[in-house]
């Protein structure tokens, strides 16, 4: 294919012009109509339903759509493979009408069919492409009961009980739809042979050089302006910085802070874009030093999380207080405050608690969706913890490989670990990283095994409670008892970023922290 061969050749042009020279224009490195993207890792798969990072994600949005989407530039949801749909008085049917005349990248119908078969691979143990998996966040519909096609056109979800969210959860990538005919065709090598209905085709995934997806002049919702999009993954901050500003890459993704006044002029454009993001570190509940609760919250008092956000994040954070991001105002717990900074009092409770000198295990990622220069924050933090008593040994790893130690549990390896979630609703990660059944065990992301039951009932009564007003209370309680608890150390909130070179037109950032790519421009 001309195409493929064409941003193959760019690729390594762009690769030769970072080694020879920052100053060459970017239009001799990049062609026009052809956008490159600075990404922050490898993808782990281009499965929707097998992947948990948003670094996957923003290539998956571009690839295929779900029955509804997230309003552009908000989080509330809109018609997308769904026309419409109803709600019964219960709270416990999901009528869905389909979009008619929709077909998968590989010709095959989309109906009520396909959406049953993408469901039912997700959630019954007894589908034949079960095996596909394993699907990490199919928690997200636990309550679905059955999924019916009621006709071609017509799908209905039952659920065992009102369940809040779902309407958002079908919004987030794990509700994607993808083809079943490529699912049944490439079995557990779908992750690397995607088909969607979205905006852009899959082309080509060359392993740690790029993923290249191509516009779809077919597509429902009208044939995006891009000839095709290359997503580079470049996992060092600096490298990435030194290709966006050599014109290696068109948009870079999560500009690090110390690098944003480098792009300040004419030639380059900064977006900022609020979202819910909580950055924290799981801290081991289950056994060593923060077993003992007065440890975790040596922990909170120990980390100077103001000179982190004011002096390695560059102030493009804000001081997290809990577990869940002011971006969710309605369920925001305004009244708590930050654990302050507090070494002495640190000193005092970690004497109290005898653990003076305790030997500390602390896994660090060299970078990731949302991790805010993890290896700067990790030392800065390792010096904080040691100044108060702590002896603290740093792991780093690789951002794939780092996911594969930490979301298993941290059970007999590690005492804590970086960790950011970017979340769609205040149920997502309370829900999936603080409940008692969240454990690995289980297949949930409570790595630090932290378990009160009184978070336990708040959480499953507020993601069936049908009145938002309830389910801001039951929320806002849950985090006066898990500050309290302390299985984290709460560390910042981040307000994200990117930057586009000036070439790029029409591009924004979303309060989903997903990558839409099908109204920008390129010349």
């Amino acid at each position: 294919m001309a195409l493929l061969t064409f941003t193959r050749r760019a690729v390594l042009a762009a690769g030769t012009a970072l080694a020879m020279s920052f100053g060459m224009p970017a239009a001799a490195q990049t062609p026009p109509n052809v956008l490159f993207v600075g990404q922050i890792a490898e993808p782990k798969a281009l499965d929707p339903a097998a992947v948990t990072a948003v670094n996957d994600f923003r290539i998956l949005m571009n690839v295929y759509d779900g029955l509804v989407r997230y309003k552009d530039g908000t989080l509330e949801v809109e018609p997308a493979l769904a026309t419409g749909w109803e709600i019964s008085e219960d709270g416990t049917e999901y009528t869905f009408t389909l979009r008619e005349g929709v077909s998968f990248h590989d010709g095959t119908p989309f109906n009520a069919e396909a959406v049953v078969f993408n469901f039912e691979r997700m959630l019954n143990e007894d589908h034949p492409f079960h095996d596909t998996g394993p699907f990490p966040l199919a928690f997200f519909f636990s309550s679905v009961d059955t999924v019916e096609a009621v006709d071609e056109l017509t799908v209905k979800f039952t659920l065992s009980e009102p369940y809040a969210p779902f309407l958002s959860n079908l919004a987030y990538p794990t509700g994607l739809i993808v083809s079943p005919a490529a699912v049944e065709e490439y079995g557990a090598e779908f992750g690397r042979n995607p088909v969607g209905t979205g905006p852009f085709t899959f082309a080509e995934w060359r392993s740690n050089e790029a993923v290249v997806v191509e516009g779809n002049a077919d597509y429902w919702d009208g044939a995006p302006e891009l000839e095709a999009v290359v997503f580079r993954p470049i996992t060092d901050a600096n490298t990435r910085t030194a290709e966006m500003l050599a014109g290696g890459i068109d948009l870079m993704v999560e500009v690090p802070p110390v690098s944003l006044s480098e792009f300040e002029g004419e030639d380059f454009t900064v977006h900022e874009q609020a979202g819910p993001h909580v950055w924290f570190l799981i801290l081991n509940a289950k056994e060593g030093p923060f077993a003992d609760k007065l440890v975790r919250q040596v922990a909170n008092y120990a980390v100077n999380k103001k000179a982190l956000v004011e002096d390695v994040l560059e102030g493009t954070a804000e001081v997290a207080a809990g577990p869940t991001p002011p971006a969710f105002s309605w369920a925001y717990n305004d009244t708590l405050e930050p654990y302050p900074y507090d070494p002495e009092k640190a000193r005092e409770l970690l004497a109290e608690a005898g653990a003076e000198g305790a030997e500390l295990t602390f896994y660090v990622t060299e970078g990731g969706s949302g991790m805010l220069d993890p290896v700067a924050m990790g030392t800065a933090i390792q010096a904080d913890l040691e100044a108060v008593g702590f002896d603290v040994a740093i792991e780093t790893y690789e951002w794939n490989t780092f996911l594969g130690e930490v979301n298993p549990g941290l059970e007999g390896k590690a005492d804590m670990a970086e960790m950011a979630w970017m979340t769609n609703d205040p149920d997502t990660l309370p829900y999936l990283a603080l409940r008692t059944d969240a454990f690995p065990s289980e297949g949930g992301f409570n790595s630090g095994y932290y378990s009160n039951p009184e978070v336990d009932e708040l959480l499953e009564e507020a993601r069936v409670a049908t009145d938002q007003e309830r389910r801001a209370e039951l929320y806002k309680e849950m985090q006066t008892i898990v500050q309290e608890d302390a299985p984290w150390v709460f560390v910042a909130n981040w307000k994200q970023n990117a930057v586009t070179n000036e070439r790029v037109g029409g591009f924004e950032l979303q309060p989903s922290f997903f990558l839409l790519l099908d109204d920008v421009t390129k010349n």
